[in-house]
């Protein structure tokens, strides 16, 4: 695995800060907010009452008080939109800090100083939210591109919203928040908490993001994957050979009983489980 640092600029940094900040997101969101420290945050999501994904992100504790939350630039004025839509008279500021603050990764080697180890999964790296005006000396000099990145989580099997699928239509368990630290069962109420554990409790999570390698580079995501003359999911994103897909478990493990190829566009896929997945084929 080869290391790198990289900005990634297609994050945005909000600020969500005052005296019921934490009570605030802790009613509101998938993950644990009130026992995050600086060397660890959480990922989570805020979901519809339905269960479904509004936005995922990663939730850090800010060095001035309050939490930063790292999510989808594209994303941020929707997010703040509906968290202050929920926040009535919470005593709570909520800011876009994207001007001014950035958020960087590091990934094959020790974490510099200023990042803390992602909570989805050590082996993605670090993570670290850094104002613009006090860069670490870790960014400083040649640079990994984004495109590294995201290489370097698509071969451990990590999706991402927007690349791998489409917010405000998904359930957590779909895309593996459930094996990523993503959902604190043991946790009071979130917005959407009875649909998601009723799927845990009950098995139902049809469809997964499994790990895919085409014998042929890839399609762009959201084609079709297809087998036994079934379109049995869709494609995520990808780097060269390697990529994710969202599918129905069930056909998928059909088609492999019964040898069956599983293809998107020209390509002729391997499908397999991710390597950290809690959850496995069904019967």
């Amino acid at each position: 695995m080869q290391a790198g640092v990289a900005i990634l600029e297609s994050r945005g940094v909000v600020h969500v800060y005052g005296e019921e900040a934490e009570h605030f997101l802790q009613n509101l969101v998938t993950c644990h907010v009130d026992t995050l420290t600086a060397e660890h945050p959480s990922f989570g999501a805020l979901l519809t009452p339905q269960g479904k994904i509004l936005w995922d992100f990663l939730i850090f504790a800010a060095p001035n008080g309050g939490f930063f939350i790292d999510a989808p630039k594209a994303e941020v004025k929707g997010l703040i939109k509906r968290l202050s839509f929920y926040k009535l008279r919470s005593k709570v500021t909520i800011e876009d800090c994207t001007e001014s603050h950035s958020v960087a990764v590091a990934w094959g080697t020790s974490l510099p100083d200023g990042f803390v180890t992602d909570p989805r999964l050590a082996s993605l790296g670090g993570r670290c939210i850094f104002s613009k005006a006090q860069k670490p000396a870790a960014l400083e000099g040649a640079l990994a591109s984004e495109a590294d990145w995201h290489q370097h989580r698509i071969c451990l099997g990590v999706p991402e919203s927007i690349l791998d699928f489409p917010l405000g239509d998904t359930f957590p368990h779909d895309v593996n928040m459930d094996s990523l630290n993503g959902v604190a069962f043991d946790k009071g109420c979130f917005v959407g908490q009875e649909v998601v554990s009723r799927m845990k409790h009950r098995g139902t999570a049809r469809k997964r993001i499994v790990v895919i390698q085409g014998d042929t580079s890839l399609p762009p995501s959201g084609t079709e994957v297809t087998a036994s003359g079934k379109v049995v999911g869709s494609m995520g994103s990808s780097a060269g050979q390697n990529g994710l897909a969202l599918l129905r478990l069930d056909r998928a493990k059909q088609a492999l009983d019964a040898g069956d190829p599983i293809t998107a566009e020209d390509a002729t896929l391997r499908v397999s489980l991710p390597v950290w997945a809690t959850f496995g084929w069904p019967d």
